[in-house]
């Protein structure tokens, strides 16, 4: 007589296997998943430098408002707010990149991503910027 079914071990290599492959790719996915949020910060950062740049083509200052250049402060899902520090006729300004939603609040590794107007891209964090900043 033929019995249909699974045994207790089969079932149970099963779930050890389904376990170690979770266990592998969950941590690989959130790591994923951080970098992507991180590429929507470093893209949003590198537009407004290069917008606060124009700016001061058209008028010899860099600007402290996000408005001037045409920008919200929010990144485009929301997962970061830009801010703009700039000193009036010091020819320099930061903008920074602070998580305010969803896997980037999660991120310890980047917490802030900041450019400048030299191009020198740095983070806060536990991490180095060359990480953060995928160089």
């Amino acid at each position: 007589m033929k019995k249909n079914g699974f045994t207790l071990i089969e079932v149970m290599i099963t779930v050890a296997i389904i376990g170690i492959l979770a266990a592998i790719s969950y941590p690989n996915y959130t790591e994923h998943v951080k970098k992507s949020a991180r590429a929507e910060a470093m893209t949003a950062l590198v537009d407004a430098a290069n917008r606060q740049e124009q700016f001061f083509v058209d008028n010899y200052d860099y600007t402290a408002v996000l408005a001037n250049l045409g920008l919200n402060s929010a990144t485009e899902t929301g997962l970061y707010t830009l801010s703009i520090v700039a000193v009036a006729d010091s020819r320099e300004f930061t903008i920074t990149a602070t998580p305010a939603s969803g896997i980037a609040l999660s991120d310890p590794d980047c917490t802030t991503l900041v450019i400048n107007e030299l191009s020198v891209k740095t983070s806060t964090g536990s991490a180095d910027s060359k990480k953060c900043w995928g160089r």
